[in-house]
């Protein structure tokens, strides 16, 4: 997807011209692979380091073009959300001080970035998924204003035929539509590849399956999207659905879909992959070919593969393989997308140490791993791994079986260390980012138990959104420190922003554990409800959890003294609603709600988003915030505190 130029969703003879070129530079690179062209004799390693842009309020901010501008850097790069920014690290010969190299040019990277954002009055994170992002951030508006964006968000529009739907339950649910790709903009990640040569591609391929799940369990840093505790490394989920094109009514047919970890071993060759891929998966887009791979290969020089490389890019395999060219040689690698971004820069590099030693290390203890660990098990490592974090039970080779944490424990760092010495590393490095595994491992402190804890940690009385808003203060705060995760403090109360920058908009505090009634119930059960649960308004919704009206207290308590019912009549809900409810939407601006409840002189809102009910606002709500203007106006009375009153919202 780094082309610029593309087309989306080609057509009839379009798509056949394309094809064909992409069919052409399958086949130049099975010749090149057949005469020995691609590099065997090196090995590098490299990464892509994604982050999050924010403003003073820790929420994201639309800055990726403006900071472009200003740090003039052809290492950084936009993404698909105006709110995220990459930068590529320069390729590394592996071996030696490799690794101190790595964290120093991530941390370079990162601070140009952090200087850059600072000149916008803002901030940069490097994290999974951003606690503080809300639904509103993902519209259009924020995608990142390139045609390729708008053509990969068409593109996939087009092939599903509906609105993407997302399902992910953890200790809380999460039930979503949303119409665009935009959901993929919650992800980061810190890309690391790691070059194979060809006669080495399908066993290392194999092994960096193999190693999935026990490198996403010590690394997960993303349990929590919109304020919902979901799965340890959440992405995974997130990411699956949101490139998903399948429609619903055809996932019986075993459809893969663009984002996988895949179904088998490989055998023989990378060439496995690309066909595969070739033949599963429409094209997303075209592209102007200005090359025959066949007639460079004949006048001695290295084709491009750009039709190839452009369709390689729109399957997102959690380990991908990928051609490339550098210092004039071809060569391939093998690209890790498990990694999440962050928590700092010293923990993703550790995070990738522990990854490079146990792709050497396995592949040296374990020649075939396909003979001594099935398929299907390191799939479900993965995938339990993403759910569970340190906690997932696991398999590993020869029936070896525990949770992650006791399989990293006992078996899988000493076997990382093995392959990082075997690579010449050097000894100090391996010490200090090895160390700070088995650290993380020994306290049980990834990134996300530590945004867990801090979450769980603060207090009951605080929205969601200040709870979120403290969590990604206190992450920014000592992520630039760059002290490994495992040594963090608890986020508190006092590291949130101001209490005002969590009260914007409706969709920040408004209560979504919603209480119901259909119109056909009885008054008796809306009564019976609003006793046990101390309410005083109960939304009436249908059968498509659509709202058709409200019943409130006071309409209750008129119906009960007014005698106009039998107290043996069944009397329905709908005789005694509201109608005509006045409702708002998440992206309402409270000034305005606030503004509609005193015009119409109501106490309670509901929210509706797509005809949906999604929450409701009550007067209660704006407690909280009458509260802190009194105690900042008594106090700049006092002379004990500035009055910050005055300044709107």
């Amino acid at each position: 997807m780094g082309e610029q130029e593309v087309k989306g969703m080609v057509g009839g003879e379009e798509l056949r011209h394309f094809m064909r070129h992409l069919l052409r530079d399958l086949h130049a690179l099975e010749r090149m692979l057949d005469e020995g062209m691609i590099e065997s004799d090196v090995r590098r390693i490299g990464a892509e380091q994604e982050l999050f842009l924010l403003d003073s309020s820790f929420r994201p901010a639309p800055l990726a073009l403006r900071m472009l501008d200003k740090i003039e850097d052809r290492r950084f790069t936009t993404e698909l959300a105006i709110f995220n920014l990459e930068y590529n690290l320069d390729p590394l010969l592996y071996g030696q001080d490799c690794l101190g190299k790595m964290e120093k040019s991530i941390v370079d990277l990162y601070e140009q970035a952090r200087q850059a954002a600072a000149a916008e009055d803002g901030h940069v994170m490097l994290t999974g998924i951003l606690p503080t992002l809300q639904k509103s951030d993902l519209g259009m508006d924020s995608m990142t204003p390139m045609p390729r964006y708008r053509a990969l968000n068409d593109a996939l529009n087009r092939l599903r035929g509906s609105d993407y739907e997302f399902y992910i339950k953890g200790a809380d649910e999460f039930i979503v539509k949303h119409d665009s790709v935009m959901l993929e903009a919650c992800n980061t990640s810190f890309q690391v590849h790691f070059q194979a040569g060809p006669d080495e591609f399908a066993d290392l391929y194999n092994v960096a399956q193999a190693v999935a799940g026990p490198v996403v369990a010590v690394a997960c840093n993303s349990p929590l999207l919109f304020g919902k505790r979901l799965w340890h490394e959440t992405r995974i989920a997130l990411l699956e659905q949101s490139i998903d094109t399948r429609p619903t009514r055809h996932h019986l047919r075993e459809n893969n879909p663009r984002v996988t970890f895949g179904n088998a071993w490989l055998n023989e060759s990378v060439l496995e992959i690309f066909r595969e891929d070739i033949a599963r998966f429409r094209l997303l887009f075209a592209t102007e070919i200005d090359e025959d791979p066949f007639e460079v290969i004949e006048e001695g020089g290295i084709p491009n593969l750009k039709a190839l490389r452009l369709h390689n890019g729109t399957i997102y395999r959690w380990n991908r393989p990928c051609y490339g060219i550098l210092d004039g040689k071809p060569h391939l690698r093998i690209e890790n997308r498990v990694l999440p971004a962050g928590p700092t820069p010293a923990d993703e590099v550790a995070n990738a140490a522990f990854w490079f030693g146990l792709m050497a290390g396995t592949a040296k203890a374990y020649p075939d791993i396909r003979n001594r660990m099935d398929f299907d098990e390191a799939k479900n490592n993965f995938f339990a791994s993403a759910r569970h974090g340190l906690d997932a039970p696991m398999s590993w080779v020869d029936g070896e079986s525990g949770t992650a944490r006791e399989v990293i424990e006992s078996t899988l760092i000493p076997l990382a260390r093995e392959g990082l010495e075997s690579g010449d590393i050097d000894t100090g490095d391996i010490d200090r980012y090895l160390g700070i595994i088995e650290e993380r491992v020994k306290r049980r402190r990834t990134g996300s138990i530590w945004l867990l804890d801090s979450f769980n940690q603060l207090s009951d009385s605080l929205p969601v959104s200040e709870k979120l808003s403290a969590l990604t203060a206190a992450a920014v705060k000592r992520q630039v420190e760059n002290t490994p995760v495992h040594e963090w403090t608890p986020a508190t109360a006092e590291e949130r922003t101001s209490w005002r920058d969590n009260y914007l908009r409706v969709e920040q505090y408004m209560s979504t554990d919603l209480i119901t009634v259909n119109e056909d119930e009885l008054i008796d059960l809306v009564a019976s409800v609003m006793d046990w649960q101390h309410l005083r308004h109960v939304p009436v919704e249908d059968n498509e959890h659509r709202l058709v009206g409200l019943v409130t207290r006071r309409t209750m308590m008129r119906t009960l003294a007014s005698g106009k019912f039998r107290e043996d009549e069944p009397v329905p809900v709908s005789s005694i609603m509201l109608e005509d409810v006045i409702t708002v939407t998440p992206e309402t601006r409270s000034l305005d709600a606030i503004e509609l409840m005193r015009q119409e002189q109501i106490s309670c809102l509901p929210v509706i988003q797509d005809e949906r009910l999604v929450g409701i606002i009550t007067d209660r709500d704006f407690m909280e915030i009458a509260r802190e203007l009194l105690e900042g106006r008594l106090r700049g009375s006092d002379g004990e505190g500035e009055d910050d009153a005055g300044d709107g919202e």
